[in-house]
Formats: structure tokens, sequence, C-alpha cells
């Protein structure tokens, strides 16, 4: 089972994951694209990372805006699951 960040290290995400923030037991980001092409297509390299660490984000897409929400329903709120898929989902901006 994976557990649940505890309160120092939700604490330190905000120095590990700039541009990222915390709502409730919610790590998200908003994103801004040049069209709804370019988001779709940062949603397909967002959607094989995730499949590949079986780690799936809520996410909501209009035209060239991207909102992504990362929580781990398995430890009930967010883990180091979460984490590391934000850390890789910020390596695709390059």
């Amino acid at each position: 089972m994976v557990e649940r960040l505890d309160t120092a290290a939700r604490a330190a995400l905000a120095a590990a994951l700039p541009g990222w923030r915390i709502d409730g037991e919610h790590l998200k980001r908003s994103f801004k694209f040049k069209d709804f092409s370019a988001a779709w297509g940062f949603m397909s390299r967002v959607a094989l990372l995730a499949e590949a660490q079986d780690h799936h984000p809520e996410w909501f897409n209009v035209y060239n805006k991207l909102d992504i929400a990362l929580t781990t329903h398995e430890a009930g709120g967010l883990s180091v699951r979460d984490v590391k898929l934000a850390k890789a989902i910020d390596a695709l901006l390059g």
C-alpha cells in the first residue's frame, strides 16, 4: 500500500514542485498552450507517462487550457506517486 505524505513532506512540495499547488488532497497545476492541438499533444505525452507509472491524473481541458490534479486514491491523499508524476510532467516542458 502507498502511504500518504506526512506534514513535513507536504510542506516541502512548494520548493520541490514550483508551479504546482496543494488543494486539499490534490496536487494541481494549470497549463496554457498555443492552441488545442498543442494542449492535446501534451495530454498525449502525459497519458503515456501516466500509463507507464500506472498512476493516472484527473484533468480538464478546454481549447488551449489544461488543468491537472494528482492524488493517490489508494492512499487517501497525496503520496510519492503524485510527486513522481508531477516531476515527470514538468520534465516534458523542458
